[in-house]
């Protein structure tokens, strides 16, 4: 048990804080602590979650990526209009084309990124604003209302009865946001691919020295990104049951904040799919909170950015120094031995 908690003291870490907070939250709302609001928070934070274990995936690899929220609008709009003339198509056309166009968007900024050898920021920096201007341009800025019916109606899950005669409900997004956790997961920890990537973002010149294949690296990385932006994009017209071309823009910045925080080192090689939801969940925890407390919204992001700069700096400190009986503990067994 010590050991694995020394092994993954980020996590451990921003629990703990998440925990305290949410105690500390139920005290200014006593609606917080409901399943309701639970299962609200879960909805909500669906899309972001699949936004961040996607860009998880890019930033394990030693590169970052600040494109992907506009890039999901492009699969939005792409999307609605290819199954419009499909005659308005189903839920499996939806997934192919939403996450075709992701890759394909994704494997841009990987070209730009390897084959030009541009850094990933200044790249990315670049596309943000093509994809944008583009849908902007193309789109005029107006929105798309007339959906398939397949993909405006409210696909749920699991449902609860409250008291009070609502109904708490966990709907498709989170059953998707779900599904693409564990494949995440699984990529990068028990596959191939997921080593070389760990290995190429903690020391790129070794991992090539090793044989690793660069390029390959960035597209996958990229490409995977891209993949989960599609489907993020698809997930945020169903539950919005609307296409808006600027819904996602400036959820980058969010979602990069809260994947650092969750334990991804912007350097590269070090990151995890359960620190990464715990991230982004602290963040719409808060958010959240706040919110039925009745802040002002203008307060969050200066109350978000606060919590985020002490999590980040009680994950950065070691766990020995923040439990010290632990250390003790495998300091005397160690002398033992």
């Amino acid at each position: 048990m010590r050991r694995m908690i020394l092994g993954h003291t980020t996590e451990f870490t921003l629990l703990a804080v998440m925990i305290v907070l949410c105690i500390g939250l139920s005290f200014g709302a006593e609606q917080f602590l409901t399943i309701s609001n639970a299962f609200d928070v879960l909805n909500v934070s669906a899309v972001n979650i699949i936004f961040a274990v996607g860009l998880l995936v890019v930033l394990i690899s030693g590169g970052i990526d600040i494109s992907f929220a506009v890039a999901a609008s492009v699969v939005q709009y792409v999307t609605a209009l290819a199954l419009g003339a499909l005659g308005g198509g189903n839920w499996a056309e939806g997934f192919i084309i939403a996450g075709a166009v992701g890759i394909g968007l994704g494997l841009i900024n990987a070209a730009l990124v390897y084959q030009l050898n541009i850094i990933s920021i200044v790249a990315t920096i670049s596309t943000f604003n093509i994809f944008f201007g583009l849908l902007m341009f193309f789109t005029k800025g107006v929105s798309i209302y007339n959906l398939p019916e397949w993909l405006t109606t409210r696909v749920v899950f699991y449902e609860h009865e409250m008291p009070d005669g609502s109904w708490a409900e966990l709907t498709l997004p989170v059953v998707v946001m779900i599904l693409c956790c564990i494949a995440t997961w699984f990529m990068i920890s028990r596959t191939t691919t997921g080593r070389k990537l760990y290995a190429f973002g903690d020391n790129p010149e070794g991992a090539r020295r090793f044989g690793i294949n660069i390029g390959a690296m960035h597209y996958i990385s990229f490409g995977w990104l891209g993949l989960m932006a599609g489907i993020a994009g698809l997930m945020q017209a169903h539950y919005a049951e609307e296409v808006v071309p600027n819904a996602l823009y400036g959820r980058e910045l969010d979602v990069l904040a809260a994947t650092v925080l969750g334990g991804a080192r912007l350097g590269g090689g070090k990151g995890s799919v359960i620190g990464c939801v715990l991230g982004v969940l602290m963040v719409s925890i808060t958010q959240n909170g706040l919110n039925l407390m009745g802040v002002s919204p203008f307060a969050f992001k200066m109350i978000v950015g606060a919590i985020i700069l002490i999590a980040i700096t009680l994950s950065s400190a070691r766990l020995d120094k923040l439990l010290p009986f632990l250390a003790k503990s495998t300091a005397s067994r160690g002398s033992t031995r």
